[in-house]
């Protein structure tokens, strides 16, 4: 029987919880303290904060013999520059990182990843993929192994996303790695865990970077595993909760399932306590804002070695808060870029996804290096001529992010537009925007194939990835710029050099 501990106010592991061994002594039973992290996309300045609050769990001393793990489940990196990725490897192993799942954005950058691993101070694993020797994450991605801490083994298993190459701008470059479907990366795992367990291991942990939905699956599915720790849905899973993510396995034993958010905005620890036969009794998870943590100051001159000095582009007046749910909700912040990348690139419409925005604006000076926080991805600037109908089904697969699960893919952000979009996922309405401020109403129903728009929108949109393929127009397009989005913002902040307010001006509504 499983105890969740669901109070924040409890110091779980000052508790000495005992038990009878065979001889009738009491004896402790085991404990284990895990720091995790998972979907940091990137983010620098909440990768500071996180190293602060690493620091703080290290100098904890518990009061009862505790062993202490750190672990990541992938997605810390992000992107094709090799100097912010430098950083997120550089940050892992300034934590203590002792392993790694492989997310799709540690794949980003096919032609500089052999340049990272040689710094990579902690393992990258996924049991799910099979890598031909020529790949240089060959020698560096294992299935499993074990760690030891205190002379207690456990047993550390990564899962990659089943849906890798749908998520990769380059899937192509990785002809020579394979990732399983969901049904055999269930068979790959219960294989190490199978193999674990004959090695005498009984404390298994699931790296896993498949999402939320497939931990569940496996979860239930399989026997021997006790935690795992999860990523690529970004859910924010607080507590533990029978039927959520406290499950049983095939063979009767409880196995929790954690995920932190993502973009660095939390970081997990999750103690437990384990009976003789490394079968978990207590769970608490504890999941913890990263804004509570001041950068520290070395760190920041550590990453500042690597990306640069950072240079002020200009000021924003006021800014509205971040919205509750990034992926859905209409956003000032978003609005703001999407009106620099129309004016920057002299078009009609512009298109930006909710998903490539982890960030937000605050009054006062703004640098280059919180501008790259809001947009970490580095996606090309494209122009493209779309019809009226694309357009209008792009804003139809934006509209289904309400309802889809984990609000993939997210709205689509625009400037020269405005659209309504109801609760149940359905377009509702859209309307032009010239630049003289004159708005034509589209019909939606029946819109035009022969009116076409000239279109900013990102190198990802335009080569059609998460289900936007009637933008797939990348090889015909007018041009593919060599700078993102955060040139456009820095660029407009240099020609209109009053200080910006960001307001939300309701070109997105979200209606019953």
């Amino acid at each position: 029987m499983i105890t969740p501990i669901n109070s924040s106010q409890l110091n779980f592991t000052a508790q000495a919880v005992k038990s009878k061994s065979p001889d009738g002594k009491t004896e402790p039973n085991s404990r284990t303290s895990i720091f995790y992290i998972n979907d940091f996309h990137g983010k620098s300045i909440n990768m500071e904060r996180t190293i602060a609050a690493s620091n703080v769990f290290d100098s904890f001393t518990p009061s009862v013999p505790t062993d202490k793990l750190k672990l990541s489940s992938g997605d810390i990196q992000l992107g094709e520059p090799v100097p912010a990725n430098k950083v997120m490897v550089e940050a892992q192993n300034i934590m203590g990182i002792m392993a790694s799942a492989v997310g799709n954005h540690e794949c980003d950058m096919p032609e500089h990843i052999a340049e990272l691993i040689p710094h990579m101070g902690y393992k990258m694993l996924a049991c799910n993929v099979n890598i031909k020797p020529e790949n240089p994450l060959c020698d560096k991605i294992k299935k499993s192994y074990i760690q030891e801490v205190d002379g207690n083994r456990y047993g550390i298993i990564g899962a990659a996303p089943v849906d890798l190459f749908s998520r990769l701008k380059y899937g192509k470059i990785f002809d020579e790695l394979k990732v399983d479907n969901v049904e055999n990366t269930i068979k790959d795992i219960q294989t190490e865990v199978d193999k674990l367990k004959k090695q005498g291991v009984n404390k298994i942990i699931l790296l896993s970077h498949v999402g939320f939905g497939y931990d569940q699956q496996i979860a239930k599915n399989t026997e021997g595993i006790d935690i795992i720790l999860g990523g690529h849905s970004h859910n924010l899973v607080k507590d533990v909760k029978p039927g959520v993510n406290l499950f049983n396995s095939k063979a009767g034993e409880p196995v929790v399932i954690t995920q932190a958010g993502r973009d660095g905005n939390y970081f997990g620890v999750l103690n437990v306590e384990w009976d003789k036969n490394g079968v978990m009794t207590k769970v608490q998870n504890n999941v913890t804002s990263t804004r509570g943590f001041k950068r520290s100051p070395l760190v920041k001159h550590v990453f500042e070695q690597i990306l640069g000095k950072p240079k002020v582009v200009g000021v924003i007046n006021s800014a509205p808060p971040p919205p509750n749910n990034a992926s859905i909700d209409p956003s000032g912040h978003a609005n703001f870029m999407c009106d620099c990348m129309k004016e920057e690139l002299g078009t009609d419409i512009a298109l930006f996804g909710s998903a490539t925005i982890r960030g937000y604006f605050e009054a006062g000076k703004l640098d280059t290096r919180w501008l790259d926080d809001i947009s970490p991805f580095k996606n090309k600037m494209v122009v493209a001529d779309y019809s009226e109908k694309e357009i209008v089904d792009a804003l139809k697969v934006s509209a289904k992010s309400l309802v889809n699960p984990n609000n993939k893919p997210g709205i689509v952000h625009v400037s020269g537009l405005k659209y309504t979009i109801g609760k149940n996922g359905e377009l509702r309405s859209a309307t032009f925007v010239a630049k003289d401020g004159k708005e034509t109403p589209i019909d939606i129903k029946n819109p035009r194939t022969d009116k076409t728009y000239k279109t900013a929108l990102t190198d990802y949109y335009a080569q059609g990835h998460d289900g936007f393929t009637m933008l797939k127009k990348i090889d015909k397009a007018d041009r593919v710029c060599n700078f993102d989005i955060t040139q456009c913002v820095e660029d407009y902040m240099a020609r209109h050099k009053e200080p910006v307010d960001i307001v939300d001006d309701g070109r997105i509504q979200v209606v019953d």
